[in-house]
């Protein structure tokens, strides 16, 4: 399980959506298990297209 300190979440007003490891990011075609840190530079936020860059981590 997922420490609040490995989870993400979108800063963006609005959006608010978390980044869990555990999940990956289907939409995104992100596997379980990959670390927000191990996601591509390119990657979006599959909510509102935020880039990474908008993310914080909750822990």
């Amino acid at each position: 399980m997922s420490q609040p300190h490995e989870m993400f979440q979108c800063q963006i007003a609005n959006c608010g959506c978390i980044y869990n490891p555990d999940k990956g990011d289907r939409k995104g075609k992100i596997a379980k298990g990959t670390a927000f840190e191990d996601l591509p530079e390119d990657w979006k936020c599959p909510v509102c297209g935020a880039s990474k860059k908008a993310f914080k981590a909750l822990g």
